[in-house]
Parts: C-alpha cells; sequence; structure tokens
C-alpha cells in the first residue's frame, strides 16, 4: 500500500501481486484535516484487506510526520514519481506534474539502456499554475471546479491572463469580464496561462522533448489544460 499525502489531497493504492496488479485507489480531499482523512483511509481498506497484511509507504509533502507515526518507510515525492516513471514509462522525456500548490517539471536522460533523472524544477511559494489556481480561477468566474474543464472546452478565443498568481490572474480577468468577454474564452484563456507559467517558469530555457507524461490532480481531470499543454510543447 502507498500513501501520498499532498498539499489539498490524500491518495492511496493498494497493489497486488508484487506491485503488478492494482487493488484499490483513492483520492480525497482533506480540507487541511490530513490526519483524519488518512486514518479513514485506512480504515477502508483495512475492510477490505486487513492492514496486516500490507506493506505500507508514505510519500507527499505532508506525509513525514504521519509516515513517522504509522512506523512506515517515507520515501519523496519526487523520488517515488521517478521511480515509477523508469520502472513503467522508460520511454519518457519529461513529466509535467501539477499539484495542489506545487507544480514540477522533472527531465530525464538515458545512459545505454538506463532512464536516468537529469534534472528537477519546482515552483516556489506561489501557488501559481497549480490546482490553487484553478480554484481561484473558478471562484472568480462562478464555476464550480469540476465543470471548469467543460467551460474552457467550450472556449474559442485566448486572451492573455497572468498565471503567476491568482492575485494577478484576478486582476486581468476583471476587466474581461466587465467587457463581456465569455466566461468559456476566460477559463481556455487561464489554461493557456498554466502552461504558459509552467513552461516557461520551470523548464527555464530547457527544451520539453515527447514522450511527456501529464501528472497530478489539474491535469488528470482537466483534459483540456492537457491539450493546451500539448499545443504548446509541440509549438
Amino acid at each position: 500500500m502507498g500513501i501520498d499525502i499532498g498539499s489539498t489531497t490524500v491518495k492511496g493504492v493498494v497493489l497486488g501481486n508484487e506491485g503488478t496488479e492494482l487493488l484499490f485507489s483513492a483520492y480525497r480531499r482533506h480540507y487541511s484535516n490530513q490526519i483524519e482523512t488518512v486514518r479513514k483511509l485506512l480504515e477502508e481498506v483495512n475492510q477490505e484487506f486487513s492492514l496486516e497484511h500490507c506493506r505500507l509507504a508514505v510519500c507527499g509533502s505532508g506525509g513525514v510526520e504521519i509516515a513517522t507515526a504509522l512506523q512506515a518507510p517515507y520515501v519523496q515525492e519526487v523520488v517515488a514519481n521517478s521511480i515509477a516513471i523508469k520502472e513503467l514509462y522508460p520511454e519518457t522525456s519529461v513529466a509535467i506534474e501539477l499539484g495542489g500548490q506545487d507544480a514540477k517539471v522533472i527531465f530525464f536522460r538515458r545512459e545505454g539502456d538506463r532512464l536516468l533523472t537529469h534534472d528537477m524544477r519546482m515552483n516556489g511559494s506561489c501557488a501559481g499554475g497549480t490546482g490553487a489556481f484553478l480554484e481561484q480561477i473558478a471562484e472568480i468566474l462562478h464555476i464550480p471546479l469540476p465543470e471548469l474543464n467543460a467551460c474552457a472546452a467550450r472556449g474559442t478565443r485566448v486572451y492573455e491572463i497572468s498565471g503567476r498568481c491568482g492575485v494577478f490572474a484576478k486582476t486581468d480577468i476583471q476587466p474581461l469580464l466587465n467587457q463581456g468577454v465569455a466566461r468559456e474564452d476566460i477559463a481556455l484563456s487561464s489554461f493557456h496561462a498554466i502552461a504558459k507559467q509552467t513552461i516557461g517558469g520551470l523548464a527555464q530555457g530547457m527544451r520539453i522533448n515527447p514522450p511527456v507524461i501529464f501528472e497530478g490532480g489539474p491535469l488528470t481531470f482537466n483534459l483540456v489544460l492537457v491539450r493546451v499543454f500539448q499545443d504548446k510543447v509541440k509549438g
């Protein structure tokens, strides 16, 4: 069993057959109550599989203290992610991951038949271009967050919006709303802002060559955002 405790969500998986078979997975928002969310997740797993038969490892930005309390090994999430990519997707050149408040770009290089981690870039203290940024955009547009992707899919025009910070984005968006710009176009423009912020701010001049893996909640639940990233990488 693996548990990832991020800034906004707790994820859990149970694997069988030495890690080749997915038996259980869960994705839960913790609303700053990480311990209680993990406890409920463990109870759920225990009812179905019995934790006595599980080998447990923990990762994520909020996982260190919980791993200690559970007497389980802690693996830094970028290290865990890199190991999984090397094992499951050895053809990968770049991994782009957007979390609740973190954005990461991992570059790989090939040495013979081995895939090695070459470089990693991560955003600073600002949550620009992450899930928190998307939440702010949805709030500004008065759209439920799960509907933001569908809204962006109906967009036809892209406007310049800052992806560095939700405050800056709101400064750009409010005049557009006052001018009667469609919310669909603003939603699509916000996706372009995120892709531009991630590629320009984190890649910092390094080329993003395919194959590229897209990871994290914002990229899992917003397929239009993935398409925007793909277009910008190709461009």
